[in-house]
């Protein structure tokens, strides 16, 4: 007998609050994106033309893809409440392609057109290697501990999505406040809003019209936000294969700042997935990193130069109800949006006070989850895990230009921020270890750290042999260390057996 047909609906009212949190995330780094390309000196032409359809390109692919996945599990476990994954532009490595990869690749080259190429290689090179990443995908989750994974991801969350957009609400208080009422008061509160109106919606709507109400936008800005209207069409190109040639000859350096940020984006989707299945829906994270592997290889196939991954957020819009709708709506106004040009239109027209309450939100419910979804014994390892990022916030945020003044706070906050993603996971898996008395684990973790700070994965600017040696000794010392504690702990057990056994055989 065949199994029974789940109705798994295409669209429902849930996803509308779904997709305005997914569209936003992304909406705010194609304005990133744009504003930045044009500021390092690239023609506006070709950040319109050519970067921003070809990243949507990914973007829709990866949304439908997932749309697929998230119907496919629904009709697994004949259940409808199934949410597909949120996807997108990877928000940490897009700053590191930008200014890690594509400032240098200009000032080496003085061309744009070739800088881009460059960039297409670079993010094509990317997908390439997460997609090999993904074989090995299920076998990394399995080993690594929950609460080190979920921790390092709530870290995230506190910091650059909570902590940042709530940074933004108070940037214009009238606007950023009532926004953040109405979504606490529809999503948290499930307070019904007049006319049934989804509360992302009606933020966005509200904090708008009070923007323009109190002068914070004006007419100029509606202007403005119509001068990049046009038609873009979405075409192929060859340039990520001409800019390998660059990429693997004179620029062969920027390899070493692409191989740590994409094993990074590899483990920020298995993470993302982890998160999702603590939620409720669990995912094969191999086909995750597949999916946004080769979602980046199609994009920059078009003209895209940004990795993308599996988004932080999805864990919001499970909790808002959301389905497969929202990330399907996701691609389709992407599509349009990049060909016409419209996202720069809207990046002009909202104000993000008036939609950083929606990521607010997110930031808040992944905090929730990692503490929610994990025994209460190991809530000290994920706080542990959250730490690294605080220092990683500081470090991005005030070390460009304030780096003594950051130095000057503590020695350690750089190092500590460099690499956050692996020592949020490494400290937050050895406290997962002390806890459950698994010491020999703890010292192959510790091992791990020692690893990755010794190549420069952990605690250095940079991949370089002996990166960050004392880092490397520490590590080390405290693998000596946790031997020893799995050695006192084997001889108790030891000690212990034979009293037992003479006590069993007397009892008998």
């Amino acid at each position: 007998m065949s199994a029974k047909t789940v109705h798994y609906p295409w669209f429902k009212k849930e996803d509308i609050d779904a997709f305005f949190a997914l569209f936003q995330n992304n909406l705010a780094n194609f304005v990133i994106i744009a504003v930045t390309m044009v500021g390092l000196g690239f023609p506006a032409s070709l950040v319109f033309g050519k970067v921003i359809p070809g990243v949507a390109v990914a973007v829709i692919v990866g949304n439908l893809y997932y749309a697929y996945m998230a119907n496919r599990l629904a009709q697994k476990e004949s259940r409808s409440d199934v949410t597909a994954l949120s996807y997108g532009i990877s928000t940490p490595v897009m700053f590191v392609f930008l200014f890690g990869i594509l400032a240098p690749a200009l000032a080496l080259t003085g061309d744009p057109e070739l800088a881009w190429k460059i960039g297409l290689a670079a993010a094509f090179l990317s997908g390439f290697i997460e997609l090999l990443v993904s074989f090995t995908g299920n076998w990394v989750r399995k080993h690594l501990p929950r609460p080190a994974m979920l921790g390092a991801l709530a870290g995230v969350a506190v910091t650059f999505i909570a902590g940042e957009m709530l940074f933004q609400v108070f940037s214009i208080p009238v606007v950023g406040l009532v926004a953040l009422a109405i979504i606490l008061l529809g999503v948290v509160g499930k307070v019904t809003l007049p006319f049934n109106i989804p509360p992302s919606l009606c933020a966005v709507i509200i904090g708008t019209v009070l923007a323009f109400v109190l002068g914070y936008q004006s007419a100029n800005t509606l202007q403005d936000s119509l001068a990049n209207i046009g038609l873009y069409p979405i075409l192929p190109s060859l340039g990520a294969f001409e800019g390998f040639g660059y990429l693997f000859g004179p620029l062969v350096g920027l390899l070493a700042i692409l191989l740590p940020i994409t094993i990074y984006n590899a483990i920020e989707t298995m993470n993302n997935v982890d998160a999702m299945a603590a939620a409720g829906d669990s995912y094969d994270v191999r086909e995750c990193q597949a999916v946004d592997g080769v979602g980046t290889m199609i994009g920059a196939v078009f003209g895209g130069l940004f990795p993308t991954t599996v988004y932080i957020a999805t864990v919001g819009s499970k909790w808002m109800g959301a389905g497969r709708g929202y990330s399907i709506l996701n691609a389709l106004v992407f599509a349009i949006t990049a060909v016409t040009g419209v996202i720069a239109a809207l990046s002009e027209l909202i104000p993000l006070a008036a939609v950083a309450p929606i990521l607010v939100f997110v930031g808040m419910s992944m905090v929730v989850t990692a503490f929610d979804s994990n025994d209460r014994k190991y809530y000290p390892a994920v706080a542990l895990a959250m730490l690294p990022y605080v220092a990683n916030y500081v470090m991005t945020r005030f070390n460009n230009n304030a780096g003594e003044v950051v130095q000057g706070i503590s020695e350690g906050i750089v190092p500590l921020g460099q690499g956050a993603m692996f020592t949020a996971i490494i400290l937050g898996a050895i406290a997962v270890c002390i806890i459950d008395k698994q010491f020999i684990k703890a010292a192959v973790f510790s091992l791990i750290g020692a690893g990755l700070s010794f190549a420069g994965f952990m605690h250095a600017p940079e991949l370089s042999f002996n990166a960050a040696p004392d880092y490397s000794l520490g590590y080390l010392c405290i693998a000596i260390l946790f031997s020893y504690c799995a050695f006192r702990k084997t001889s108790k057990e030891a000690v212990a057996s034979p009293s037992t056994l003479s006590s069993k055989r007397v009892a008998s």
